[in-house]
């Protein structure tokens, strides 16, 4: 027997999700015919068999995390498997070594959380965390009562549903990005009433950060928390944030500020396409220098992004809308594109993110 593990998938990725098997438990295979995809924080990715043989067991089902050189498959064969095997079986759950009585209490519930052992037994079965559940009991006990006021309340709120692939990666990012980066928001209108009808406003956005970026290279580039230094990139490399019933996504659009429109409107659609059947590869969600999120696309007019390190900027788009403004002395309505811009004051100063920011402006002012 040999047991082919889930391989480095490069770009530092530690685990991903399985999303389907393309074998069952019996096949013959050969080397390099498609075995499983997995889902990773970058895009979905299928793994090819690394060997002729017989899949003896497959080590988890689809909705599954696994790490980088956990067990994926078992071989009924004598050859030896390529990179990523070791011979041997793999200890499961089920063979492991039970763990105490003070192990197995329930996931989070700390030293705070008194509760006597049956009362701890009716959390495990009932899913709830003790260390959430509000004491009622004498001495600030948990009592049998409180835990099923507790799952009474979970019922009413619906089943857990734990955050799997996109969703998972989006909540630890963002929660990277709260802990590090020492967020600053400004905000401005561009008056877009010179546009010509059909104009593409992800198009114009794109041309104006690099217009921006032109103007003030500072929000253009990475800081690295470790060695409190920042990376000035000469290239523009955009982040495009695409909302999608599996999560956020977040191609990149490389060299942005160095294309012309025909080829940028041509690269936005075939990336979009590609975000909506879920083909996009891993290279092309990397290297992101600075983030565009036009939300307005959707609703809202201003908001407080979230910058991903170690990008030190986003610009966000809200929904145009008309206003009256003063022109030529007098006032007129005119159509009013909403700007946000976030930015990590811990790498770029005010003066910095204002001249960016007026520097889109003022392309987008442009008619043409």
């Amino acid at each position: 027997m040999t047991v082919f593990t889930l391989p480095d998938l490069g770009e530092g990725l530690q685990e991903a999700e399985i999303v389907t098997w393309h074998v069952a438990e019996g096949d013959h295979v050969v080397a390099d015919q498609p075995l499983v995809s997995v889902e990773t924080e970058k895009a979905v990715v299928e793994i090819p068999s690394p060997q002729s043989g017989r899949v003896a067991k497959l080590m988890g089902a689809p909705g599954d995390v696994i790490k980088t050189g956990d067990a994926l498959v078992e071989f009924e064969t004598e050859e030896r498997a390529d990179n990523g095997t070791v011979v041997g079986r793999i200890p499961t759950a089920a063979t492991s070594t039970p763990k105490s009585e003070a192990e197995t209490t329930v996931a989070g519930a700390g030293a705070k959380a008194k509760a006597a052992p049956a009362v701890r037994a009716l959390a495990r079965k009932k899913g709830v965390d003790l260390t959430a559940v509000a004491p009622t009991g004498p001495n600030s006990t948990i009592t049998a009562a409180d835990v099923e006021r507790a799952a009474g309340a979970l019922a009413q709120a619906g089943p857990l549903e734990p955050l799997k692939g996109v969703r998972r990666t989006m909540a630890r990012k963002m929660a990277r990005a709260h802990e590090e980066v020492a967020p600053t928001t400004v905000t401005d209108e561009a008056d877009i009433d010179g546009w010509a009808d059909g104009t593409d406003v992800t198009l114009r956005l794109i041309r104006a950060i690099g217009a921006g970026c032109a103007a003030e290279p500072a929000l253009n580039a990475w800081y690295d928390s470790a060695t409190e230094g920042r990376r000035l990139h000469a290239a523009v490399h955009l982040g495009l944030a695409m909302d999608t019933p599996e999560g956020l996504f977040v191609p990149v659009l490389h060299e942005a500020d160095s294309r012309d429109a025909a080829a940028l409107a041509a690269e936005f659609t075939s990336l979009k396409a590609a975000v909506e059947d879920r083909s996009i590869a891993p290279q092309q969600m990397l290297g992101a220098t600075i983030t565009l999120s036009n939300f307005g696309s959707i609703g809202g007019r201003h908001a407080v992004l979230m910058v991903v390190p170690p990008q030190v900027a986003i610009l966000g788009a809200g929904r145009a809308y008309s206003g009256v403004v003063a022109a030529d002395g007098a006032a007129a309505v005119r159509q009013l594109l909403p700007l946000s811009l976030t930015f990590d004051h811990r790498a770029c100063t005010g003066g910095e993110a204002a001249r960016f920011l007026a520097a889109v402006k003022a392309d987008l002012e442009r008619p043409d």
